[in-house]
């Protein structure tokens, strides 16, 4: 190899490496924002996470992991006969480019077993599992903040 193809090379593997790694980012297709946790007091065995997924193509939210809690489910909240009501679910649908909103009132993690209390502005670690609609997982970690108890749901407010 001579001298003038020494350069043409390492910028030919500089290219494919910025290439390789722009493909890495885009593969994160779920975008999270507005991550928190509802802190507890010294004693409180559960707590609540609520954030706003929008992914880019149909997915759905397959499972939470957090290393405060023991046992981490997908729940949804809903009203019957004025009485409100938790569920544990396998999966939230997540359509395509659609923000779907994890409060208070619906769809939410519930993190039970805590292995200790979370005080507010502890950030709370969480890993996102979506899966989408050819089966390929995708593990998002998010740093939810802890609010207070009686902190308002941002989630609900009108912008």
């Amino acid at each position: 190899m001579n001298a003038h193809q020494r350069p043409s090379r390492l910028k030919s593997a500089l290219l494919l490496i910025s290439l390789l790694g722009l493909a890495g980012t885009a593969s994160a297709a779920t975008q999270v924002d507005n991550a928190w946790v509802r802190a507890t007091v010294p004693g409180q065995h559960a707590s609540g996470a609520f954030m706003d997924l929008t992914a880019s193509s149909d997915s759905k939210l397959v499972d939470v992991q957090s290393p405060v809690a023991k046992n981490v489910q997908i729940h949804q909240s809903s009203m019957h006969n004025d009485v409100m009501s938790m569920q544990q679910v396998d999966a939230i649908a997540l359509p395509a480019g659609k923000k779907v909103s994890l409060d208070t009132h619906g769809y939410h993690v519930m993190l039970m077993e805590l292995t200790g209390q979370i005080k507010v502005g502890d950030k709370v670690p969480l890993t996102l599992i979506v899966e989408n609609a050819k089966g390929e997982k995708e593990s998002i970690k998010v740093d939810a903040e802890a609010r207070a108890l009686d902190a308002p749901d941002h989630s609900m407010m009108q912008h």
